[in-house]
């Protein structure tokens, strides 16, 4: 082997690009004065492509595998350069590897609160966040639209955009009002799909496919998300007053035995506790009505229970209900037999209270 063969053969390049990273999603191979040597070796490892650009024009693509760079397998390079008989010295281009494995994990949220009019609720504003992956389908357009012949393109480049042309397709979905804000959760992987297609070609126009989308959260306001909570509690309460009552002060009897401290809390609970035996004691100790006496007992009053301004009161006789001062039609009543509060104006008892003319 002559030393001329011998540096020939030095002289051969290895083209490739060992991505390393989960971001990078085009790569361009650095040569000094972009020489490549006549019969480099150009290896495109999975997922990946790779291009040869002349003077900013895109010429041959090459997919997964090991070329020798020729002027045979070189069709379009040859074709810009002039090559007609061959080549034997260095020539000069870019070479240009994209990624085209999907890229998942990918983020988006919705930065302000989205309005939309709920059939229940009404107007409400509502925030969303998810993820979702992509893929590069289409090198060329990507490069054409995007990248460019930079050195580096990673997802963060792009995050901003693809992120804004999801939450606009978000938007516009939970806006149509089509789903109760109540059965939405069930039913993220129904609005997902929805999201999906619509943004698709939103993608595609940079050469990118959407291949998978998540809704991870759809949130109302924390004092919308209170007030729901608290009408879920009354609702569960309802018939049962009496019994959350006594409920709250046998926990409040417990809460002070527990405080190793003593004091005031002890003291309050000691007196809800003696209150509790005193009414139990009473009870038991009323006596018994008697049969046969002299006067006979009094007919037994209807106790009512009603509500001001969300408090209870009572129990009273009708006749006081009814000289209360502040019973309406809309006030919610309640007495032995019924089984929840209703208002007023529906118990026929009470009804004769207000005739329709008021």
């Amino acid at each position: 082997m002559t030393l001329r063969d011998f540096i020939s053969g030095e002289l051969v390049d290895i083209i490739e690009w060992p991505d390393q990273t989960d971001t990078a999603m085009a790569w361009r191979f650095s040569r000094p004065n972009n020489e490549i040597k006549n019969g480099a070796q150009l290896i495109v490892r999975p997922a990946q492509t790779a291009m040869l650009i002349d003077q900013g024009r895109i010429a041959d693509v090459y997919q997964p595998g090991r070329y020798e760079l020729t002027t045979a397998n070189m069709p379009v390079l040859s074709r810009f350069q002039g090559w007609k008989y061959g080549f034997a010295s260095p020539f000069k281009a870019d070479v240009l590897f994209l990624s085209t494995r999907q890229f998942v994990d990918q983020k988006w949220g919705t930065t302000n609160p989205v309005i939309v009019r709920d059939a229940q609720l009404g107007p409400v504003r509502l925030r969303a966040y998810g993820t979702y992956a992509m893929r590069l389908v289409n090198p060329r357009k990507f490069v054409e639209q995007l990248s460019g012949t930079t050195g580096d393109f990673a997802t963060d480049r792009i995050a901003d955009q693809m992120r804004d042309l999801i939450v606009a397709r978000v938007s516009g979905v939970l806006a149509e009002g089509s789903i109760s804000i109540y059965e939405l959760s069930a039913k993220y992987a129904e609005v997902g799909a929805v999201v999906q297609q619509r943004v698709a070609p939103q993608f595609e126009q940079y050469g990118l496919s959407i291949t998978q989308f998540v809704i991870e959260n759809v949130s109302l306001p924390t004092e919308v998300e209170s007030t729901l909570d608290q009408q879920t509690r009354m609702s569960m309460l309802r018939g049962q007053l009496d019994t959350y009552t006594q409920l709250q002060s046998a926990d409040a009897i417990r809460d002070a035995a527990r405080n190793p401290s003593g004091g005031a809390a002890a003291g309050v609970g000691i007196g809800m506790g003696a209150a509790l035996g005193q009414r139990a004691a009473a009870a038991a100790a009323a006596p018994a009505p008697v049969v046969g006496a002299y006067e006979p007992p009094p007919l037994p009053a209807v106790a009512w229970y009603y509500a001001v301004g969300g408090e209870r009161r009572g129990p009273v006789d009708q006749s006081a209900l009814a000289a209360s001062g502040t019973l309406t039609a809309e006030t919610l009543v309640w007495r032995h037999g019924m089984t929840g509060w209703t208002v007023a104006g529906q118990v026929p008892e009470l009804a004769a209270l207000f005739p329709p003319n008021r």
